[in-house]
């Protein structure tokens, strides 16, 4: 390649068990040399943002060792990740809202003079970051005012006033345009002149191509195989990223679809680059919906809740539907689980029956304690949910159990048309075996049940038809009962369907 390969940083058999006993990386690891971009790619679930936390201090792992520069460490926290040059960009970015760009790219390392802050230093510092980033805006600008884009290039810009020597980044270019993208590029292409190192992570191949020197990739948690960029083509990644023995859940024999339409997108805009056209599910089918991460998934969803606004024609049961409120949505008989159950699911402080009859709360007559008990009981024994008294707080629940909770105040509001966002992330087996046969049931009582889903296994298995998104459009629908998984998620990586 024309460069030395020096190490920067070596990832060793590095192995991360979570409680229970959920495995999220086993042995794997990674190999970055100083001066190159190291790109990282792998499906949803292969282990990739377990392994940049790692690398970033904020998980510790469960075994495995990491060399920085040739020397054994252990990252405890961020802070010490940061104290032996590694800084990470993540996909969320981490950035304090309320501040302004100049003290977002200082905090926790203000430049100091005799104790008190060096504003002049700070400053000349701040703008010299946010020239190399090429940024129009300026270093007093909250960053709650900047658009997204522009705060992915504060996020880099602080990358650069901390002079790392190993720079992480957890797919940067979501929110660029092609513009910036490129420019993006340019200050990549900079820091590794300089010798520093650069862990891209990406699910869109071409910037691979564009960017990478090599490019490792997980599966199931573990180190498939590092390939030289140049030497390597689509075809070959896209066949490491998927395997040949995967492990495939049993498919369900589902009924024949109904004619009748319960949801009618004719199109729909939104935010993220949302742009849908041509979908429908049916009154007693379960759809899933899966793409990569970014696809689009949840903003879909939380457009049709009345979350997020949205444009265009969608129809509800034959009438319009253009809900601009959640409330708007429930009373129209539309129901959500969200990704972040603990966070926009529950009340986890709250009585496990108050949880499951939350909807119900806006109708007085049953609005007393008794009447909502002895509701949630009614649901909560519908769905097997295993708990102590109603009155127990949620949150001592386990997660499978939390989950039908959530799944049982739409129950309760007998929604009929119910949004599943990622409603199997953290259950174990079993769990998901309850709650796919729990989705099944409802789907039999004529409810038309949306699942998003990262998890390909899982929708193929029970799903009626199977849209993959990308980057906010829909490729098409496949039958899962005739389209093996190889297919869909070749068209959720390359962006493109050939079924």
């Amino acid at each position: 390649m024309g460069r030395p390969m020096t190490e920067a940083m070596a990832v060793d058999n590095v192995s991360k068990v979570f409680p229970p006993n959920i495995v999220a990386l086993e042995q794997a690891s990674l190999h970055v040399t100083k001066g190159e971009v190291h790109c990282l790619i792998g499906a949803n679930g292969a282990g990739k943002s377990t392994l940049l936390k790692i690398i970033a201090g904020a998980v510790k792992p469960t075994a495995g060792t990491i060399r920085i520069d040739g020397r054994e460490t252990h990252l405890r926290s961020p802070a010490d990740a940061a104290s032996r040059g590694i800084s990470m960009i993540y996909q969320e970015l981490d950035l304090v809202q309320q501040l302004t760009v100049e003290q977002n790219l200082f905090l926790g390392q203000v430049p100091a003079r005799l104790g008190l802050i060096d504003a002049r230093t700070r400053r000349a510092r701040a703008v010299e970051a946010l020239r190399r980033v090429g940024a129009g805006f300026d270093p007093d600008a909250r960053v709650e005012s900047l658009s997204v884009a522009n705060r992915q290039l504060t996020a880099i810009a602080r990358s650069l006033t901390r002079e790392a020597s190993i720079i992480i980044m957890d797919e940067p270019s979501g929110p660029l345009n092609e513009t910036e993208l490129e420019r993006v590029f340019a200050i990549i292409r900079e820091l590794t002149a300089q010798g520093v190192a650069i862990v891209y992570v990406s699910h869109r191949l071409e910037e691979l191509h564009e960017i990478g020197d090599r490019v490792t990739v997980l599966r199931g948690g573990r180190t498939i195989e590092t390939f030289d960029v140049a030497d390597t083509d689509d075809r070959t990644l896209v066949h490491a990223v998927i395997g040949e023995n995967r492990t495939l859940l049993e498919r369900h024999a589902r009924p024949p679809l109904r004619d009748d339409t319960a949801l009618r997108i004719e199109r729909l805009t939104g935010a993220d680059g949302l742009d849908i056209a041509d979908f429908e599910v049916r009154w007693g089918e379960i759809a899933g919906i899966t793409g990569l991460n970014g696809s689009g998934r949840t903003s879909l969803l939380r457009s049709l809740f009345g979350v997020r606004p949205f444009s265009g024609t969608v129809t509800l049961d034959g009438q319009p539907f253009h809900p601009r409120t959640p409330i708007a949505a429930i009373s129209r008989g539309v129901g959500m689980v969200p990704e972040d159950r603990k966070v926009e699911g529950l009340i986890l402080d709250a009585p496990v029956y108050t949880n499951a009859t939350l909807p119900l709360m806006r109708k007085s007559s049953l609005a007393r304690h008794g009447r909502r008990k002895a509701a949630a009981r009614s649901v909560l024994a519908r769905l097997s949910t295993k708990y102590g008294q109603p009155e127990q707080k949620v949150i001592q629940l386990s997660g499978g159990n939390q989950q039908k909770v959530v799944l049982a105040k739409w129950v309760a509001n007998r929604s009929k048309l119910l949004l599943l966002d990622e409603p199997s992330r953290g259950l174990d087996v079993g769990a998901k075996a309850d709650l796919y046969e729990l989705i099944s049931e409802l789907a039999a009582d004529g409810a038309a049940v949306i699942v998003a889903s990262s998890e390909l296994d899982e929708l193929h298995a029970h799903c009626d038809r199977v849209w993959v998104l990308y980057e906010g459009r829909l490729l098409g629908s496949f039958d899962p009962a005739t389209t093996d998984q190889n297919t869909m998620l070749s068209a959720q990586i390359l962006g493109r369907n050939h079924a």
